[in-house]
């Protein structure tokens, strides 16, 4: 049985690795990227950081100095603007790639400032596009490559690139954002470490932990023209980052978690790579065998967690995994800035529950169908939720295990008998005989066998208990349910009585030992029963009820064995001494008068 439930998380592990493989399950992994991002923004968080401001030519710059792209010489004043206080860094993300007459006066204004680095464009060929050659002489250049996925929106950034250089070499480009805060670096006395590029790799990507919406930014952002025309204090901008780029509608669209109707621009995205460098917060991605094995891991986990659970609680577990696995996730995510899976993973989990579901129906009738006619539904229903233990190669296994066994009997129950048709007497037993089970199931007996008038039940199968707690707790039940029993039979009484039907006394003796538990009985006739001295000493106590002589007639005798577990619940008091076969030691056998 192990084997198929490991073939069942096995297979679901491989449907979901598969799926995995195949990126159908990549969609909603994106939406729960989407999703996990706008959870944390609404949890206590750390924002974007403040050494970041944005300049941006937004519409209102457009309106006064005009459509873009602009004359260079907009820039020469931006940096002009930008002496008396300056920043540590001067990132502009707008391409230079043809030579125009400001060129020169630009690269002037740039080289006294001695902290800008330029944004290099790459082509559909994936290769760099060459800066004027005057810029390049005088700034640090980063790539702008940014790759979108298929729902619009930025996750990675190539952090390094391979391509040609201007001298038709092979070359390890940087970053943007990489080369920006390499250049803040310089002038800092804390500086931030840097992923160094992998020497053969082509493209080396970090994922991009989006610190905030364009709102979050906006008191960082300050339009081009405010800055120029003298509208924004210098202080505000000394010694931070500073970008430089379009924002207007229409001039740089870029879709985030946060922002994607109306989107954000890519000033934002080279800001969240900055962030990221410098609060050392990436998104961590498991490796990808890591992945796998966690996708194995929940397949065959859950594959064997499933099994063992009835109908009721594997719905609930169905429910309950899925929504908890978010929440792990979640609580990674914002605690960890770790990025777990969560659609294949959980698909896997509802593919294992199904197969599991699937397996579990076609045993259920086959098991079922086998036993449901030779056993009591109780019994059968409990080989069903402890199949896994007690049924081997299709068949009810022998088992010697520890429990306790109770027998119950009418007290004269022929004379009364005599007194009433066979019609009545039927109904008068059967109504007594579902009292008293209700009482011996609500406590976890099994009813073995009915024998005339008398009950057999037994506390402690068909699943095997070991611990000594486990066969305590069997004995406690038992005598539960034989005092639960005699108050039963007292309202029971009540209502025969006022009926004008007799009414019933009983004895009862319960003993715990070793018993033999399997099925009994020929092919055509099988009953899942128990058998051994255990069960015989039990008859003999509950015998012993109407032989043993007193003023007040005993109803409910234990054995020395039995009281020794239930004493700590239970007072009792010694009333005769037996001499038990295959014992050398009398055995003292006990009253139950009362639950402590």
């Amino acid at each position: 049985m192990a084997t198929i439930i490991l073939a069942t998380g096995a297979a679901a592990a491989a449907v979901s690795l598969i799926l995995w493989q195949i990126g159908v399950w990549q969609p909603l992994e994106r939406v729960g990227y989407n999703t996990l991002f706008k959870v944390r923004r609404l949890l206590p968080h750390e924002g974007w950081s403040s050494e970041i401001v944005l300049i941006a030519i937004d519409d209102e710059s457009l309106k006064e100095y005009g459509s873009f792209p602009w004359s260079r010489d907009r820039y020469t004043q931006l940096l002009q603007a930008l002496k008396t206080s300056p920043p540590a860094v001067v990132g502009f993300n707008i391409l230079f790639a043809e030579p125009t007459p400001e060129d020169a006066a630009l690269a002037q204004a740039i080289s006294d400032n001695g902290s800008v680095v330029l944004a290099v464009g790459w082509d559909v060929s994936t290769e760099p596009v060459p800066l004027v050659p005057e810029f390049d002489q005088v700034a640090e250049t980063g790539h702008i490559y940014n790759p979108v996925e298929p729902d619009g929106i930025t996750r990675q950034v190539p952090l390094y690139l391979r391509g040609t250089s201007a001298a038709g070499t092979s070359a390890t480009f940087s970053a943007f954002g990489l080369v920006v805060v390499r250049t803040y670096n310089e002038g800092s006395d804390r500086p931030i470490p840097l992923i160094q590029p992998l020497p053969k790799a082509e493209e080396q990507n970090a994922w991009v932990n989006w610190p905030g919406s364009r709102e979050d930014l906006r008191p960082s952002t300050y339009s081009f023209i405010d800055v120029v025309e003298g509208r924004v204090s210098p202080e505000l901008l000394a010694g931070k980052i500073v970008l430089v780029g379009p924002t207007a509608t229409g001039l740089s669209s870029l879709q985030t978690p946060f922002d994607q109707n109306p989107p954000a621009s890519s000033l934002q995205l080279h800001a969240a790579v900055i962030d990221n460098l410098l609060q050392q917060r990436f998104l961590q991605r498991l490796p990808w065998f890591a992945e796998g094995l966690l996708i194995v891991g929940v397949g065959v986990g859950s594959s064997l967690i499933l099994a063992s659970l009835g109908f009721k609680r594997r719905t609930a577990m169905t429910l309950l995994v899925p929504i908890s696995w978010v929440a792990i996730a979640t609580l990674l995510f914002t605690s960890q800035n770790l990025w777990i899976p969560i659609a294949a993973p959980v698909g896997c989990f509802l593919l294992a529950g199904a197969g599991i579901q699937v397996r579990d129906q076609l045993e259920k009738q086959q098991i079922m169908s086998l036993f449901v006619r030779h056993v009591s539904p109780q019994t059968a229903a409990l080989i069903w939720r402890n199949r896994a233990s007690i049924f081997q190669h299709g068949q009810l296994e022998a088992q010697e295990l520890m429990a306790t066994v109770l027998f119950m009997d009418i007290r004269n129950f022929t004379t009364i008998s005599e007194n009433m048709s066979p019609r009545e007497v039927l109904n008068w037993l059967n109504l007594y005989l579902g009292t008293m089970t209700n009482c011996i199931l609500k406590y976890d007996g099994v009813v073995d066998k009915y024998i005339g008038d008398a009950i057999m039940a037994v506390f402690g199968i068909p699943l095997p208990h070991t611990l000594v707690t486990e066969i305590q707790q069997d004995a406690v039940n038992a005598v539960t349910a034989a005092i639960a029993m005699q108050e039963q039979l007292t309202r029971l009484n009540q209502r025969l009585q006022q009926s004008g039907l007799p009414t019933i006394q009983h004895g009862i003796g319960i003993h715990t030992g070793m018993v033999v538990a399997g099925s009994v009985g020929s092919p055509q006739r099988l009953n899942y029963s128990v058998i051994g001295d255990t069960v015989n000493i039990a008859a003999r106590l509950e015998r012993l009820n109407k032989e043993l002589k007193s003023t007040k007639p005993h109803t409910l005798l234990v054995s020395s064995t039995t009281f020794d577990y239930v004493h700590h619940h239970f007072a009792g008091s010694p009333v005769q001494t037996l001499q038990l076969r295959g014992r050398q030691e009398p055995t003292i056998v006990y009253e139950i008068t009362s639950q402590l």
